[in-house]
């Protein structure tokens, strides 16, 4: 698979830096979490940056290898999918993590926090099952 190595590198980096930030906030008490409306902030936009992180290397991964043109950031995934490079399930779970970062940027307002408390505590393994996949599969070199 073509790639560029410096690019999937310093995204990959990104998200995993996220995501260390998110396994803090996840570590609190839901009513703590809660209660501290910098801590929902926070875990919103350490989200909002660990999925885009994920987009981008499945928009470049795609742009590198000539697949499909998505025609949204879910779509990323579905096209990454056909190609073999993730499962289905894996895909699946993305899709629904590209449109919920939609929900993030677009809908924010409407956003239940205790929502964003589960996803950091239950869902999250999404994102790290993608890049340690993409790691494997990009010959393991990306930290």
């Amino acid at each position: 698979m073509e790639y560029d190595r410096d690019r999937v590198t310093r995204l990959m980096g990104e998200a995993k830096n996220a995501l260390f930030n998110i396994h803090e906030l996840a570590e609190l008490d839901e009513e703590e979490f809660l209660r501290n409306k910098h801590y929902i902030s926070s875990a919103k936009y350490n989200l909002l940056v660990a999925i885009e992180a994920c987009i981008d290397i499945a928009y470049h991964l795609i742009s590198k290898n000539k697949l499909r043109l998505p025609k949204d950031y879910s779509d990323a995934f579905k096209v990454l999918q056909e190609n073999n490079v993730i499962s289905n399930e894996l895909a699946r779970r993305l899709i629904l993590m590209a449109r919920f970062r939609n929900r993030l940027v677009h809908i924010y307002w409407d956003i239940d926090d205790r929502m964003i408390y589960r996803i950091i505590t239950e869902n999250i393994t999404d994102i790290e099952k993608f890049l340690e996949h993409i790691r494997k599969i990009l010959g393991g070199d990306n930290k």
